[in-house]
């Protein structure tokens, strides 16, 4: 087990796949706080469940008396990182880029303390638009070999897919690792916190330091997280977990980590709770239907962190009074139709997929099919039922359900 709080926090969560020199971190972080700096580059104005691990490593550097640097990446969102993708980014303009970097940091204020020499949120931009292409190949651009960097994850799966990669994210590895030594000029940050997939990226700035004659960088990487059916983190049918309540309703992101598979209850209490090893551990034990109680927890004291605890409560009281008494409970998801297209009625397949309860209009039809799909709580068993004015409940609203654990209200506009 590690000596620091830091690490041993890190690992018996479950939380590190790879570290430069576990050691030598071990020992810096024996002699007083470090800086560590995550980058978040702002492609849209909210981050999601994916982005949850390495806010939740800031959360336990930042917890066990170090500080974090979150590092926005107005410059390097300029170009795009291509690890983990096929195609090129669409390219954002600077005022976009600036209105998805306030939205978040939303997310941040809910995790992390700034202020008073706490966490800080800095913004590559205000180094990399001011570097000179000229100067920066000549003083930069010499320590990188294209060999090395054509064997990069982020550069050889694209090519191997025989996918487009611009030589504007082909810069990316170079800025990136440029952003881990400036930081380390301007803050004294030393380790640099990423997803596996950033290893390449990580490493190169390691590197670069070494090269620069910095102090010794370090690096340290989360493992991809996927479910226990293979499916990667936060993606559904319905599309990306977002973060900010403007994306996703409180309801919503509660209900997310309610549907945990019973494999991963364990796993995601450690990962994306601050709860006791030893009050997990408990959960975990549980057998059967009992494991429902742990996804209960977990949902709740996972919206707690992002959300606040009132809200996270509300949003339990409001799943229990829909599952377990059946009511029509405020506070479900709501989509509104037309009073004049109610009147005229829709098509059960066409209204549940505009209610997000199925991604298009066959995975409508074949939940119905299947037997998955009510209408006030009663089953429907025809996929083109006529839905209209005269299904409306007395409080005016229609609850479709798709199987036990998603509802969403339907209101006449």
């Amino acid at each position: 087990m590690p000596r620091s709080d830091f690490l041993a926090a890190l690992t018996e969560r479950g939380f590190i796949h790879q570290c430069t020199d576990t050691e030598g971190l071990e020992a810096l972080c024996a002699k007083g706080p470090i800086r560590a700096y995550i980058g978040f580059d702002c492609t849209a104005d909210s981050l999601h469940v994916g982005s949850l691990v390495q806010i939740m490593m800031l959360h336990w550097l930042q917890k066990t008396g170090h500080k974090p640097i979150v590092l926005m990446g107005g410059g390097t969102t300029k170009i795009g990182d291509p690890s983990g993708r096929d195609e090129t980014r669409q390219l954002l303009t600077h005022e976009d880029i600036q209105a998805n970097k306030a939205g978040i940091f939303k997310v941040f204020e809910k995790f992390l303390s700034f202020g008073n020499d706490a966490a800080v949120m800095v913004d590559n931009d205000e180094w990399l638009s001011e570097l000179k292409y000229i100067p920066l190949l000549r003083e930069i651009g010499r320590h990188f070999s294209v060999n090395r960097m054509l064997t990069m994850d982020s550069v050889r799966l694209r090519l191997e897919r025989e996918q487009p990669l611009t030589f504007l994210e082909f810069n990316y590895m170079i800025l990136q690792s440029y952003d881990f030594v400036e930081l380390s000029k301007r803050y004294g940050c030393r380790l640099q916190i990423g997803g596996s997939d950033q290893w390449g990226n990580i490493v190169s700035g390691v590197d670069l330091g070494r090269r620069l004659e910095q102090p010794q960088l370090y690096g340290l990487t989360s493992p991809l997280i996927t479910t226990a059916d293979g499916a990667k983190m936060g993606k559904t049918a319905a599309g990306a977990i977002w973060l900010n309540e403007d994306r996703l309703s409180v309801y919503d992101y509660w209900q997310f980590w309610r549907n945990t598979l019973d494999a991963d209850v364990g796993r995601f209490l450690k990962l994306f709770t601050v709860m006791p090893m030893d009050e997990i551990a408990k959960l975990e034990a549980l057998q059967g239907a009992e494991v429902n109680e742990a996804k209960k927890v977990l949902a709740t004291e996972a919206t707690a962190l992002l959300h606040g605890r009132a809200k996270a409560e509300e949003a339990a009281e409001t799943a229990r009074k829909a599952f377990e008494e059946g009511a029509q409970a405020e506070g479900l998801p709501t989509v509104e139709v037309t009073a004049d297209e109610l009147a005229a009625g829709v098509p059960a397949f066409d209204l549940f997929k505009r209610a997000g309860l199925a991604a298009s209009n066959g995975e409508a039809r074949r939940l119905v099919r299947g037997g998955g799909a009510r209408l006030n709580d009663i089953a429907i068993s025809d996929e083109n039922q006529v839905i209209g004015m005269g299904d409306l409940t007395q409080a005016g609203t229609l609850k479709l359900s798709a199987g036990r654990k998603r509802h969403v209200l339907v209101k006449a506009g």
